[in-house]
């Protein structure tokens, strides 16, 4: 038996006293776990927001070439 599995058998029916199995947190790893998600995202949408402003797109396209002078402008079969 290791010195760690002998010591959790020691301790653990001390803390099953005290443990209440209705009351669960996340703890303080939860809270940094969330906040590096929440920043994260943030960077996330600071970055694709300066990305958007920076394209450059047509609102309209611009008109097809005028037809030659005897034709109607579709091509042959």
């Amino acid at each position: 038996m290791s010195a760690t599995q002998a010591a959790l058998t020691q301790l653990l029916p001390l803390a099953g006293d005290t443990f209440d199995k209705n009351k669960v947190t996340p703890g303080l790893l939860g809270f940094v776990v969330f906040a590096a998600l929440a920043i994260g995202v943030w960077a996330l949408m600071k970055s694709m927001n300066r990305h958007m402003g920076r394209v450059d797109f047509q609102e309209a396209p611009e008109p097809a070439a005028p037809a030659a002078p005897g034709t109607d402008g579709t091509r042959a079969p």
